[in-house]
C-alpha cells in the first residue's frame, strides 16, 4: 500500500505559484546505505524511505535498458499519492540511434511500463550525448514523435515491435494526463536562438545542467517547466553543494515558481552520497518560507 499523504515530504506550492519538486537522480546507491539510508533498512524499502524525505525522483534505470511494467507498478506502489517520477529516456534512442529513425524504439520505450506510473508520471528527460550538435530538422522530427498525453503514449506504445512480447508490455493508460518533456543537450551549439526557439515552439524544457563546468549550461526557460539537474558544485558527481550554493538555488527556484512555472530539481552528485542530503536541505529551505504546503 502507498504511504499515507501526511507521512512524507509534500510538494511545495503557494497560491498562484508553480509546483516545486525536489529529488535525486536514482535511489539505489551503496554509498547511501548506513548514511542517508539507516543501518538495517532493507533495500526494497529504500525508495519508500526516500519518498518520505523528498517529493520526486528520476528513474535512471530506464536510460540503460527497458524496464518492465511490474517494476514501474511496484515503484508507484511504494510512494505516496503526491509523489512524482521523472523518467529518463533510453540511451538507445539518444546515444546509439542519435535520434535517427527512432519511432520503433520510442514505441518500445513507452510500451515497457512507463504508463504503469499512472498519475505519478512526471516529465520525461531526454539526455543527449555531448558529441551531438544542434540540428533543427533532426530535433523537429524527434519532437513530433513525442507523445504529449498518456493517451498519445498508449497509441504509440501499441505500435511496439517484436522485441517486446505482450507479457511485458503495458499500452493502456491508467489515467488521462499530459506528458511533458525535457531535453538535456551537452553541445555548445545549443547556445543559439534557433535552438531556444525550437524548444519554445514545441513546449520542450531546456534542462539547466550544473556540472562544475564539464558541459555547457543553458540557462533559458523554454516551457512552463523548469528542469534543473545538479551534477556537482565543484567536482562532477562527487562534490556536495555548499550552504551558499543551496541558498542560491533556493532563491532561483522560488523566483521561477513565483512566475507560475513548475520547477523540478534533481541532484545527481551521488558518488559520495551527497545527493539526498543536498536535496533534503534544498527542500527544507523552500518549505521554511512557503506560504502554503500541500
Amino acid at each position: 500500500m502507498a504511504r499515507p499523504q501526511g507521512d512524507r515530504a509534500p510538494a511545495v506550492q503557494a497560491s498562484r505559484r508553480g509546483e516545486i519538486r525536489i529529488g535525486t537522480s536514482g535511489w539505489r546507491y551503496p554509498s547511501w546505505r548506513g548514511d542517508f539510508y539507516p543501518v538495517g533498512l532493507r533495500q526494497r524499502d529504500e525508495l519508500a524511505h526516500l519518498a518520505s524525505q523528498l517529493n520526486a525522483v528520476e528513474i535512471n534505470g530506464s536510460f540503460y535498458s527497458l524496464q518492465r511494467p511490474t517494476s514501474y507498478a511496484a515503484w508507484a506502489e511504494q510512494v505516496p499519492d503526491d509523489f512524482v517520477f521523472a523518467v529518463k529516456g533510453g540511451r538507445f534512442i539518444t546515444h546509439m540511434r542519435r535520434l535517427v529513425d527512432v519511432q520503433p524504439a520510442l514505441a518500445n520505450f513507452f510500451a515497457s511500463g512507463v504508463l504503469a506510473l499512472g498519475a505519478k508520471l512526471g516529465p520525461v528527460l531526454w539526455q543527449l550525448p555531448a558529441s551531438l550538435p544542434f540540428d533543427e530538422q533532426l530535433l523537429s522530427d524527434f519532437f513530433r514523435l513525442l507523445p504529449r498525453t498518456t493517451d498519445d503514449a498508449g497509441a504509440l506504445a501499441r505500435t511496439h515491435d517484436a522485441k517486446l512480447d505482450e507479457a511485458r508490455t503495458l499500452t493502456a493508460p491508467l489515467v488521462d494526463a499530459p506528458i511533458r518533456h525535457a531535453l538535456e543537450p551537452r553541445h555548445e551549439s545549443f547556445h543559439s536562438s534557433p535552438a531556444r526557439e525550437l524548444l519554445q515552439r514545441n513546449g520542450i524544457a531546456m534542462v539547466l545542467s550544473d556540472s562544475a563546468g564539464t558541459w555547457p549550461q543553458f540557462d533559458v526557460v523554454t516551457s512552463d517547466l523548469v528542469y534543473v539537474r545538479l551534477h556537482g558544485d565543484t567536482e562532477l558527481y562527487r562534490s556536495g553543494y555548499s550552504p551558499a550554493s543551496l541558498e542560491a538555488w533556493a532563491s532561483r527556484t522560488r523566483a521561477w515558481a513565483d512566475q507560475g512555472l513548475d520547477v523540478h530539481v534533481y541532484f545527481d552528485n551521488d558518488a559520495r552520497g551527497h545527493a539526498p542530503h543536498d536535496a533534503k536541505a534544498l527542500l527544507g529551505l523552500l518549505q521554511a518560507d512557503s506560504e502554503t504546503i500541500r
